[in-house]
């Protein structure tokens, strides 16, 4: 199954889009720069992002943020069990298994024979690289994941977040003839260049159109 065809789109369509970002570019620009802030902090900061990023599967991103925030604030996020931190996961989907990718990542970062989170972050490597390193050491992290995560660390600008939100805007947008249910790397990775694509066009940087996308099924400008 996949869902309904996108159509052509007019001018008028794309003017609507420009007027849209034209609205909230100044929110959108704020939040980028806060990205690239996040990306030159501290361990944990950087560690709970992607934690964030591990919780966002089929659940709303402000329960993952808050779930983030309480296990911070319990100090369980880096030091907790799996069962200490599954327990303080209201309102995420899935929350047993999430709790187990947080610890496995933990231990990944933190070990004594771990990789250094912050130097894979701003050694400078390619933003597609990273990504691929992250899908392939990181449990939980596909390419929506590791792309979000990378984006909110700010050195993924350029990636797709594929997630309904952004699958929907480019149906709707002529952008994509359907939407995958289980989208395979192949796919995840044509998709993002037709996306890229599209970006050009109608001169928005990928990171914002991502954004303005994700604010007009919300409302409201988050991460």
């Amino acid at each position: 199954m996949t869902a309904e065809r996108g159509t052509s789109v007019d001018e008028e369509s794309y003017r609507e889009l420009l007027d849209e970002y034209g609205q909230r570019k100044g929110e959108i620009e704020r939040r980028l720069e806060e990205f690239e802030r996040v990306g030159q902090r501290p361990f944990k900061v950087l560690f709970s992002e992607m934690c964030f990023c591990l919780l966002t599967p089929q659940s709303r991103a402000r329960a993952c943020d808050a779930a983030v925030r309480e296990l911070q604030k319990k100090g369980m996020l880096y030091k907790g069990s799996w069962e200490e931190i599954a327990d303080r996961m209201s309102g995420v989907r899935f929350h047993e298994n999430k709790a187990r990718y947080i610890v496995e990542a933990r231990e990944l970062f933190t070990s004594d024979w771990g990789f250094d989170l912050d130097g894979i972050v701003r050694k400078g490597t390619k933003a597609k690289t990273l990504r691929e390193w992250f899908v392939k050491n990181v449990k939980g992290l596909g390419y929506k994941e590791a792309s979000h995560f990378l984006r909110n660390v700010g050195v993924g600008f350029d990636l797709a977040i594929l997630d309904r939100h952004i699958l929907g805007n480019l149906l709707r947008y002529g952008v994509i003839d359907s939407v995958p249910q289980n989208m395979t790397r192949k796919q995840y990775l044509d998709i993002e260049k037709k996306m890229r694509k599209f970006a050009k066009k109608v001169d928005i940087e990928m990171g914002a159109l991502d954004l303005l996308f994700w604010s007009m099924e919300t409302g409201e400008v988050f991460k």
